[in-house]
């Protein structure tokens, strides 16, 4: 193979595809670093030239970027700076104390201290000294002072000791009933230090014993002994049974347990009572041991030795080591001595308090509930101011000492933990209003009230009234600062956002309360306040923004850039709604907030709207235009953000309808628009200098055109005009404007570039590959502009795609820039089909000595440098727009060339055959350049045919000859008529027959409107049928539809029939008394396929087979391509055959 067909044009494998077009909305073309809509140096942009409309419609596009989907609360939430301060009111605090009751306060709490009892946990502080110290500096007193009231304290009598307990279960008890059961019961009391004795010495350790008491003869009090229900034949019994015992001394008492296994159905109850009555009993065993009898006997003497009571364990617990704050524990049973058998655990709740102490605050009649709220609320107001006095995140975090004191305080003044979590939450939320606590503290408390609320019986009516005021002081707290809703809580504002939602957490729990009180402290519904407060709070943020932006007294112009602000602003607040608040209402309180704001809102925005737009339309100005449009995308953002929520119906706002009166405004805006457009198109073009910008092949100018009309595509979108008549009249005008200024932009660039000083020799014009490239960006992005254009639903076009209107101003605005490519193209190569022809010349010239890749190489390299030169300034679409021109100019150079040369040798033709295959691998360049199926196809097959031809010997071109005309079809649509015939062979006569039967709607070839037909019939070609002369029919006068039924003879043999091109032509022709006869058309019809060719007739027929109608036609190219390659040949069959076939076509007429 010639080293020429190794040739791969690298340039072409190297054609990178054209990046698909993208709207540049950040940047307008221009130098690097620098504001493209501000001119570089002064005077660059003349007035009017748009670069100011256009700033101006960029920046009411950004504004509408980020309204184009729901907002996401991550976007919003933008900063995690300290929520803004809550108002503070002293006066919503507690009362304030008078000097005498802060003494007496002062005074309770050192009595609180200085008659502490019991054992102070790990986290408490044991230092008395220590904790009399801090409450010296929560009073404030000095030294002195301290000293005498605490010397006045030590003075008073020692308050009154009990010890509450509550026998709550036991388990795992021993079995002493057969049915392997107990009937547990419990006996408990309190064992004096008398009762007790404790010896010092290395002695074993005796546990006491109800029983073991008798022998030891310590009396008891029958009044100090308390006893349980009997819990039948089981070993883990459940009693929550309460008790209280009065202690004489509590560093030496001990409260005693008993559990004994009870062996009938008396009531050990009734036993106690009655023994209550029995007095003088010496000894502690007589005394129990007189217990069981009674329980036997119903309180009658009895044996005493039968039916005795099983004993199941005991318990021993010291006064003085029970917790001060008191404890809830499961004890491990005891036995009473070595020989005692016992096992399991009983779970005591245990709390020492006092009943009687000596304060003015208890002679005065102050319960422990007062005097802890206020002990509370002063310890609260010095623990914050010395923690964070500004801060708003405090939770509530005391001391030790703090919690200490008031531990024991609440232990003393034996106050429930309901109680407790009462006053903590009445104390807080009070405090909360002066000086701002974190809501998380306060919520716990909530919560903690809340559990304990479940758990214990109600408040006493006092204390229930006062929470019942607490929560109607918290909620009408809150809704004041709901109503400030976005003052105290931006969206923005990360902290503020969390606050919001544990102060909605915190009213949630106050609606979980309300029904649990006999006295309600709403008036109202909680959730209907709360939405109240709301509507307010949207109201006065709104009458507020109005006034500042928008004042109702001022004109109404000035007025309108000031709606414009407050439209956008109303808008961004909607998204704060939506993507902060909405979710936190609607979650915690089940308040839909969003639809109630955006209905709010957007009622009112439209009421202002409707008045000032009634106003200007009578003053209607450029720049009320303007303003005005602005105006309405703003208020149609509104309405696309309701509706693009799952759910919402648009047609119920007050904004519909709303774009009634900003009709005259949008269509001066829109005729404004396209004077602007030519404007900035005109602009951009004259300063620009038809150069590549900066990693491109187009020029600032095509950059500045595709971004202005994605401007505008983009305008259009954020207007989507509701009304689909109206907006289909928009539309179509815009479009239109559209298609204007692209034809506008195109006819300055081409004044541009001729207006350029050419230079000489120049084959590839630089400037006109800038051009082209322009004109191939404007293509693209025009159209993507106009796709964008489609209006509402209503005018669609029949595919449901664009509407008609649109589609066909595409389509015609795409034609014509396609022919504007097409024009750029043909100039670019107009250089270069000199050079073209000069070495397809070279070619032909070529001696055949030489070889055929020497005699094509200069072409190949011609076409190599040019083409990498054009690859390198041309985007590929338009690549290939000149590969095709040039492809298509070295086809009809080489015609050219073929029709220039002859009766040449064989050589000539091949070398040219090998040149057309050279480039079509060239121009293919393995898929990167040309689709073969596109190089194959028009003037490729011509020249092929004809390369073809030309190699072929003069009987094979007459065979082509006729093989094309077997191969024709009629493209006239009948228009030269039909003809019917019948042909088939008679194999014992060895002749062919051929029945011409009638013809049908033939051409009027007479001035009467009809014609004259005769059918000459012949055999072809004449190589193969050497004997056989043409026949005719006879002449049908003045019709189109002649009958002829006519049978003609030809004695040929079946093998030449049989030849590839035999066949039989049928001519139809006009005759003329006076002239030449006139062509009619003509048929053939392959012989190949006849009866009696393939298959013998059987039983001798003469006439067998259907008739067949042919379809008379002209002659066409390719078959007068046949004919002039057979017209260069000289020898004698060609000259013959060719003379023969003119005097045919001296009848025929041009094709058409």
């Amino acid at each position: 193979m010639s080293a020429l067909l190794e040739i791969k044009s690298s340039v072409l494998r190297q054609v990178q595809v054209c990046p698909s077009f993208r709207r540049r909305t950040e940047e307008e073309p221009g130098s690097a670093g620098a504001d493209p809509q501000e001119p570089t140096a002064a005077g660059a942009w003349k007035p009017g030239d748009g670069v100011e409309f256009f700033t101006q419609m960029r920046l009411i596009l950004k504004k509408g970027e980020g309204r184009r989907s729901l907002p996401c609360p991550e976007v919003l939430l933008r900063s995690n700076s300290p929520a803004p301060a809550e108002p503070a009111d002293p006066n919503r605090g507690l009362r304030a104390l008078t000097q005498e009751e802060v003494e007496m306060l002062y005074e309770e709490a050192l009595y609180t201290v200085l008659y502490r009892a019991g054992t102070m946990g790990p986290d408490q502080v044991d230092d008395q000294e220590a904790l009399l110290s801090y409450l010296q500096q929560v009073f404030g007193t000095s030294t002195e002072e301290h000293a005498e009231a605490t010397e006045r304290v030590k003075k008073a009598k020692a308050p009154t000791y009990a010890l509450k307990v509550s026998v709550m279960r036991a388990k795992n008890l021993l079995a002493k009933d057969p049915n392997g059961f107990s009937d547990p019961y419990c006996m408990l009391g309190i064992l004096s230090a008398s009762g007790t004795p404790r010896e010092p010495g290395p002695h074993k350790e005796q546990r006491f014993s109800f029983r073991k008491a008798a022998k030891r003869g310590s009396p008891l009090p029958a009044k100090c002994i308390q006893v349980t229900e009997v819990k039948s034949s089981t070993l883990n019994p459940v009693w929550k049974e309460h008790f209280l015992f009065e202690i004489e001394d509590v560093s030496t008492d001990q409260l005693h347990l008993d559990i004994w296994d009870h062996d009938d159905d008396v009531s050990l109850v009734e036993a106690c009572r009655k023994l209550n009555e029995v007095i003088g009993l010496k000894g502690m065993g007589r005394y129990f041991k007189q217990i069981v009898k009674s329980a036997r006997a119903n309180g009658k003497a009895g044996p005493t030795e039968d039916h005795t009571d099983d004993f199941l364990g005991c318990l021993n617990i010291p006064i003085g080591e029970v917790p001060v704050a008191g404890e809830d524990r499961w004890f491990k049973l005891e036995p009473r001595s070595s020989a005692s058998r016992v096992q399991g655990d009983c779970q005591l709740v245990l709390k020492l308090i006092t009943t009687q102490r000596d304060t003015r605050m208890s002679q005065r009649g102050r319960s422990g509930f007062l005097s802890y709220l206020l002990l509370l609320s002063r310890l609260l107001q010095f623990e914050h101011r010395a923690e964070e006095p500004n801060s708003s995140s405090w939770r509530g975090e005391l001391s030790a000492p703090a919690a200490t004191v008031l531990c024991l305080h609440g232990a003393q003044s034996d106050l429930s933990a309901l109680q407790l979590a009462v006053l903590h939450w009445q104390v807080s939320s009070r405090h909360h209003q002066t000086c701002t606590l974190d809501y998380g503290y306060l919520l716990g408390l909530l919560e903690d009230m809340q559990a304990h609320w479940e758990e214990a019986a109600s408040l006493p009516q006092e204390q229930e009234e006062s929470l019942a005021d607490s929560f109607s002081a918290f909620s009408e707290f809150a809704l004041r600062l709901l109503r400030q809703l976005r003052d105290y809580f931006p969206a923005a504002n990360s902290t503020a956002i969390r606050r919001l939602e544990l102060l909605l957490k915190c009213l949630d729990k106050l609606q979980l309360f309300q029904p649990s009180f006999e006295v309600c402290p709403f008036e109202t519904e909680l959730n209907t306040d709360i939405t109240a407060a709301l509507k307010r709070g949207n109201r006065e943020w709104f009458d507020r923004l109005l006034n500042a932006k928008s004042p109702r007294e001022q004109p109404g112009l000035q007025r309108l850039a000031g709606l414009v602000e407050l439209v956008d602003a109303i808008y961004e607040d909607l998204q704060s709604c939506y993507s902060i608040y909405a979710s936190l209402f609607h979650s915690i309180i089940k308040i839909d907030f969003f639809t109630l704001t955006f209905r709010q809102l957007e009622r009112l925005v439209a009421e202002e709207v409707w008045v000032l737009t009634e106003d200007l339309n009578s003053k209607m100005t450029l720049e009320v235009a303007s303003r005005l449009f602005e105006l309405y995308l703003s208020l149609a953002d509104i309405q696309r953000f309701w509706g693009s929520i799952l759910g919402r119906d648009s047609r119920s706002l007050a904004l519909v309808g709303i774009h009634v009166p900003f009709l005259p405004a949008v269509k001066l805006w829109l005729q404004v628009l396209r004077d602007q457009a030519k404007w900035r198109l005109q602009g951009a073009v004259d300063v620009d200098t038809l150069e590549p910008m900066e990693n491109s092949k187009h020029s600032s100018s095509a950059a500045t055109a595709s971004l202005c009309f994605s401007h505008i595509q983009e305008l259009w979108t954020c207007l989507a005009w509701p009304d689909p008549v109206q907006a289909q009249g928009l539309g179509t005008q815009l479009s239109q404007d559209l298609c204007e200024a692209a034809l506008f932009y195109t006819q300055l660039l081409r004044k541009k570039v001729d207006a350029q000083p050419r230079a000489s020799g120049e084959a590839v014009s630089e400037p006109l590959c800038v051009v082209l490239n322009n004109v191939e960006l404007l293509r693209r992005a025009v159209g993507q502009a106009l796709r964008g254009l489609a209006w509402p639903e209503g005018a669609a076009g029949p595919t449901g795609g664009l509407p008609r209107a649109l589609l066909n101003c595409t389509q015609a605005l795409d034609e014509d820039l396609q022919r504007e490519a097409c024009t750029v193209t043909a100039h670019l190569t107009s250089k270069m089909v000199g050079d073209i022809r000069k070495y397809v010349q070279h070619i032909s010239l070529s001696p055949d000595s030489i070889q055929n890749d020497e005699a094509v190489a200069p072409l190949m390299k011609y076409l190599d440098e040019k083409l990498a030169l054009l690859n390198a300034l041309l985007v590929k679409e338009n690549l290939n727009r000149v590969l095709e021109a040039l492809w298509e100019l070295l086809l009809q150079a080489i015609l050219q060339a073929l029709g220039t040369n002859l009766d040449v040798s064989a050589d000539f033709y091949s070398r040219f055959h090998f040149t057309l295959e050279a480039l079509v691998t060239f121009f293919h360049a393995d898929g990167q350049g040309l689709p073969l199926e596109n190089l194959r196809d028009g003037s490729y097959k011509r020249l092929e045919e004809e390369l073809r031809l030309h190699k072929c010997s003069t009987r094979e071109c007459i065979e082509q000859y006729y093989l094309d005309k077997l191969k024709q079809r009629s493209l006239e649509h009948n228009r030269c008529g039909r003809l019917s015939v019948r042909c088939y062979y008679e194999a014992a006569e060895q002749r062919l027959v051929v029945e011409v039967l009638h013809a049908a709607d033939l051409l009027p070839l007479d001035a009467n409107g009809l014609s004259d037909p005769f059918v000459i019939v012949e055999l072809g070609p004449p190589h193969f049928f050497p004997l056989a002369h043409g026949q005719r029919t006879q002449v049908k006068s003045r019709t189109l539809h002649p009958v002829y039924d006519e049978a003609f003879y030809f004695s040929v043999p079946a093998e030449a029939c049989r030849r590839r091109g035999a066949c039989v032509l049928f001519t139809v022709m006009d005759h003329d008394w006076l002239s030449t006869n006139d062509f009619a058309g003509e048929a053939a019809l392959g012989l190949g396929g006849v009866g009696g060719i393939v298959r013998p007739q059987v039983g001798g027929s003469t006439r067998t087979g259907q008739p067949i109608t042919l379809h008379l036609r002209r002659p066409r190219a390719q078959v007068r391509s046949a004919l002039r390659m057979l017209e260069g040949r000289t020898n004698r069959e060609a000259q013959e055959f060719v003379k023969r076939l003119r005097e045919l076509e001296k009848f025929m007429e041009a094709d058409p």
